[in-house]
């Protein structure tokens, strides 16, 4: 299992897990974190919007272009931000710290 800490807009962090492969996004909606997924993951919305650690951000593969654009329709948008529904967990991703943006 792969560990992932949520924080939360309260600022609260929950520890979830999830198996090699899944999807962020499945991961975060089977743990009651309030991300809609309207699409998906049919890259057709931005509902999945998550901020990555700034010391985490590495260790994720480089977002493909589709997300980029979606992602430049973000107000809340920052440099390591990443759409949940493009984010599959693997063992290097063990740990990760995703944001919860309001």
């Amino acid at each position: 299992m792969i560990r992932v800490q949520f924080v939360g807009t309260d600022g609260a962090v929950r520890e979830a897990a999830g198996d090699e492969g899944a999807r962020l996004l499945d991961v975060a909606q089977a743990d009651g974190q309030p991300l809609e997924g309207t699409c998906d993951g049919d890259m057709a919305c931005a509902t999945c919007h998550v901020v990555i650690a700034a010391e985490d951000f590495a260790r994720l593969p480089p977002a493909r272009e589709e997300e980029e654009d979606l992602l430049d329709l973000v107000a809340a948008a920052t440099r390591t931000s990443r759409l949940a529904c493009q984010v599959r967990l693997t063992a290097a991703l063990d740990g990760l710290t995703v944001r919860i943006p309001d």
